[in-house]
């Protein structure tokens, strides 16, 4: 379980990480800046398990990996929004992200607890349950490897 971090429409990917920290890909240091101009002092308040809630279009902008990087590294479980860009949505999943789509997120509050339980989104703040876009199932195998590389060295040997 996890707080919920409220975000709106059109996010982009330069807003998750300004371009001029680009020059690592370590998770944990790109975290250090992650949505530094959006909501200050978000790498130190952001719990392992927190969930980011946010409106249409998540990750606009450039293709760079380095935004679900850094979001991962920031301790969040997953992403739920309403639309996202689509090579942000496929670069998140690659890296082991969890992103759920559903036009509900308007109902869930900064700092709501939320849990993700059988790809579902729980708000026990709320009482209230929701059901994301299902994604395919190897999509989930994916994510649950830790991202494309992992699976794929896992196939590999089968």
């Amino acid at each position: 379980m996890g707080r919920a971090w409220k975000f709106g429409d059109d996010v982009s990917t330069d807003a998750i990480i300004p371009g001029r920290y680009l020059t690592s890909n370590d998770p944990k240091e790109l975290a250090k800046h992650a949505f530094e101009n959006q909501k200050p002092n978000f790498n130190q308040r952001a719990k392992q398990g927190d969930i980011i809630v946010a409106g249409e279009n998540f990750g606009c902008g450039s293709s760079r990996e380095h935004a679900p990087l850094a979001i991962l590294g920031s301790g969040i479980k997953a992403i739920i929004a309403k639309s996202f860009a689509r090579i942000f949505y496929r670069n998140a999943i690659n890296v082991g992200l969890y992103v759920f789509e559903t036009q509900k997120t308007d109902k869930i509050e900064e700092r709501d607890q939320l849990e993700i339980k059988d790809k579902k989104i729980v708000d026990k703040t709320k009482d209230q349950t929701y059901k994301p876009k299902k994604f395919p199932e190897f999509i989930d195998q994916i994510i649950q490897k830790g991202g494309l590389l992992n699976y794929i060295e896992e196939k590999k040997d089968v």
